[in-house]
């Protein structure tokens, strides 16, 4: 497992404060507030804690007890978050049922919320099934990694953002399809982007599905999701600084176990955008073409004045 991974799993660690109150810390990214994917991700670390049987002695984050996963978030990005200051968790116990339970989570920091959390957890049961059909994508191991693409964009980016990109992405191996958004600034193509992505190192014996892998998953929905509506305009994006932007809201829906330490695919696409906001919405599948998660995203997407 590489250091960074180490790191990354140290963040979704929470303190437990009281019995359903847990505080958090930061990283540093790309923009002087809390990454989204981070706050969402420890959220519903916060909320997994909650549910009965979830907490296990030989591992930071276990899957619930009797086979009670998650299978949907929903949030709202309500101020941006300070990365020099402790993020403070309350969980509020809305219901346990006999097959689902949920919780509603608050993030608060300087005493004010700054993101707000549903999430809703259910015992395994059989049942219909069906899905659509995985997309075409090549290969991941065929895509160039983001230590051997980013250094070709030092012209756009700069120098120090490219070190910052890289160091924000270190405990994810995430590879584009096609170039991303700051790769063709000014040139408009289709309002879709895919990635290929899986942690950077092993995750042991944790199971598929297990609380671990979701809260993964979830931290790495944020990175790109809104890609496919900077390439519907020709925008480079808050890297290259043609748009000023931040998340609104984030739905995920979990729907068959996976794994984060194996290749996944992102595909992702924007049905509109208008009103100084953007939709993006992506599927996420394994690689052997099981539809993992579905995920929906609107945020600020705004062209700076002057």
């Amino acid at each position: 497992m590489s250091e960074e991974l180490e790191r990354l799993l140290g963040l979704l660690d929470l303190e437990r404060v009281e019995e359903d109150i847990f505080r958090g810390v930061s990283r540093t990214s790309l923009v002087p507030r809390v990454f989204g994917g981070q706050v969402a991700a420890q959220a519903l670390v916060a909320a997994g804690r909650t549910v009965p049987g979830e907490r296990s002695p030989d591992s930071r984050l276990r899957a619930s007890g009797g086979g009670r996963n998650a299978h949907s978030l929903h949030a709202y990005f309500l101020r941006p978050g300070d990365p020099g200051a402790s993020i403070v968790y309350t969980v509020d116990r809305i219901r346990d049922g006999r097959s689902f339970t949920t919780r509603r989570v608050v993030a608060v920091q300087h005493g004010q919320p700054i993101f707000h959390l549903s999430a809703s957890f259910q015992e395994y049961e059989e049942g219909l099934d069906h899905q659509d059909g995985m997309p075409p994508a090549p290969d991941p191991e065929t895509l160039p990694t983001a230590a051997e693409s980013l250094p070709g964009y030092e012209d756009v980016l700069g120098p120090d953002v490219v070190r910052r990109l890289l160091e924000a992405r270190a405990a994810v191996d995430l590879r584009y399809v096609d170039e991303p958004p700051f790769a063709s600034v000014g040139a408009p193509r289709q309002a879709r982007s895919q990635v290929w992505f899986r942690t950077n190192g092993k995750l042991g014996a944790e199971p598929a599905g297990s609380l671990l892998h979701l809260c993964l998953a979830t931290y790495v929905s944020d990175m790109t999701l809104l890609d496919s509506v900077l390439l519907a305009h020709g925008r480079g994006g808050w890297a290259v600084g043609d748009v000023v932007g931040a998340s609104l809201d984030h739905a995920m829906w979990f729907h068959r176990p996976f794994r984060a330490d194996e290749w996944l695919l992102y595909d992702q696409e924007s049905p509109s955008s208008g009103g100084g906001r953007g939709l993006g919405q992506g599927r996420i599948w394994t690689r052997d073409g099981k539809l993992a998660v579905t995920v929906i995203q609107e945020g600020v997407v705004r062209v700076p004045r002057g």
